[in-house]
């Protein structure tokens, strides 16, 4: 039966004092709303609607960039769409303006909570199975804190089912020492069940809004039974409300990140100092050093040093590679291959297998050859570069004349020699050979040697008469 999630982003987030959504808050380089859609997606509901309200645009961007459309996204099964809540009237009126836009809905609705980065795929599915079979009207996702105190208390009837949520401040002295279960402010409900019975919620309290958590009395009265789900894990069930809450957070999810790694046999020098996003992917007997970031669609192969102080973004790595003191953006290193110390790898670089990039060298759209080599302090833009070349320091490809970018094009096995400047669009041919100090603008035949310097001029004893004539004055 299709499972429905409705996942409610709509809150201004005050107390982040942020000029963004508080979901559009980055966790390990992913936004706090996509942790919680994509866990919706991989606990198998078929369609998730995002409910937004402040920073509406914000939000909506966020979903289109990262899910698009169902029929431009084929890997991506389920239809993530967004509604807004124009007016933010409470839980239970975003959950009737989701509906709203629906239409009917018959299989089980799980609502969940935007800024909940730690809930996982199987506590969601665990959550769907609760109300498939139609036993029960709803479900209540709980956790049992080490401290209760501030959250709402679940009271069990006799037969186990949810009698009660008592808010904090309502709670006796004796709930609060006993009922230690508190409700995590998720839901599960039956989708014929919560359609016919969503406008009952009233917005009789102090705020005059409409609460999601005043359906299970609802439910009850009209003779349904609502179970719960207990979080394996507590922190699962931890919302993000300040700055403070963020950087927690972001610290367990990195934990629970690295140590799964761990235990898939890579290894950290220090996993407090290393920020693995949720969709990277690392090889067993991989190197870890500390300061290293992995972000957004990274995958690093086996055996391979990554760090310290790198940041890899939408990068993959092959096996047996050490990429230290880096920053690589949208790139592709083949097997074999040595990047830094404190080299910068912009989008569309390709690294094939052995190649050397050195320390302080800039590369930018451009493939380096299998074996090829640039050592140290060059910036090679625009370029296609053949196999066993060797790039002499301080050498640039200029490719750029101000208005349009030029390609540079260097074949298999070539010398260029120390600061030389190749001007784009120009191309050398294999096996040539290019002087040190050259500004190459014409293309080079295989096999040449290519100079180009002025008269070098020397004149003897010029050092020793230029001091005494500052000495006396004349200079």
């Amino acid at each position: 039966m299709p499972s429905t999630a409705i996942v409610l982003a709509a809150g201004e987030g005050t107390r982040m004092k942020s000029n963004h959504a508080k979901v559009a808050h980055i966790i390990l380089g992913k936004e706090m709303i996509c942790w919680v859609v994509d866990a919706a997606a991989a606990g198998g509901c078929d369609q998730i609607v995002v409910v937004v309200g402040s920073h509406a645009d914000e939000v909506r961007a966020i979903i289109s960039d990262h899910y698009g459309t169902q029929a431009n996204n084929d890997s991506f099964t389920p239809q993530v769409i967004c509604v807004e809540q124009k007016e933010r009237l409470g839980t239970a009126h975003a959950v009737r303006v989701a509906l709203d836009e629906l239409g009917s809905v018959s299989g089980p609705v799980v609502v969940l909570n935007g800024d909940l980065p730690l809930i996982e795929s199987a506590t969601i599915a665990q959550f769907v199975e609760a109300v498939a079979d139609k036993s029960h009207a709803a479900a209540v996702l709980t956790m049992v804190p080490p401290d209760p105190f501030g959250y709402g208390r679940v009271e069990l009837a006799e037969d186990g089912s949810v009698l009660r949520i008592i808010e904090q401040k309502d709670c006796t002295a004796e709930q609060a020492a006993t009922l230690t279960e508190c409700n995590a402010g998720c839901y599960a409900f039956d989708g014929e069940t919560l359609t016919a019975h969503i406008g009952e919620v009233g917005c009789n309290n102090a705020q005059s809004e409409y609460y999601l958590p005043d359906m299970v009395q609802i439910l009850r009265n009209a003779g349904e039974t609502i179970t719960s789900v207990c979080c394996k894990d507590y922190r699962e069930g931890l919302g993000i409300n300040s700055r403070a809450q963020l950087a927690e957070l972001t610290a367990l999810a990195r934990d629970r990140i690295n140590l799964s790694l761990m235990d898939e046999g890579v290894t950290f020098l220090d996993p407090t100092q290393a920020w693995i996003g949720p969709d990277c992917t690392v090889g067993r007997d991989t190197i870890i050093w500390p300061q290293t970031h992995l972000i957004g669609s990274t995958h690093i192969g086996e055996d391979c040093q990554i760090g310290p102080n790198s940041r890899l973004t939408d990068t993959s790595v092959a096996d047996n590679c050490k990429v230290e003191e880096t920053v690589a953006l949208s790139v592709c290193i083949e097997e074999g291959v040595t990047v830094g110390p404190r080299a910068y790898l912009r989008p569309g670089t390709h690294l094939l297998a052995g190649a050397h990039v050195g320390t302080h060298v800039e590369i930018k759209n451009s493939t380096i050859g299998e074996g090829s080599k640039i050592p140290h302090l060059s910036y090679i833009g625009d370029t296609t570069m053949g196999s066993g070349v060797n790039i002499g320091a301080g050498s640039i490809t200029c490719n750029y004349d101000g208005v349009h970018k030029h390609r540079t094009t260097i074949g298999n096995d070539v010398f260029v020699g120390s600061d030389t400047m190749m001007v784009a669009p120009v191309s050398i041919g294999d096996g040539a050979l290019v002087g040190a100090s050259s500004c190459i603008t014409k293309d080079i035949p295989a096999g040449a040697l290519a100079l180009e310097r002025s008269n070098q001029r020397i004149v003897e004893g010029y050092a020793a008469k230029r001091l005494e004539r500052l000495k006396k004055g004349q200079e």
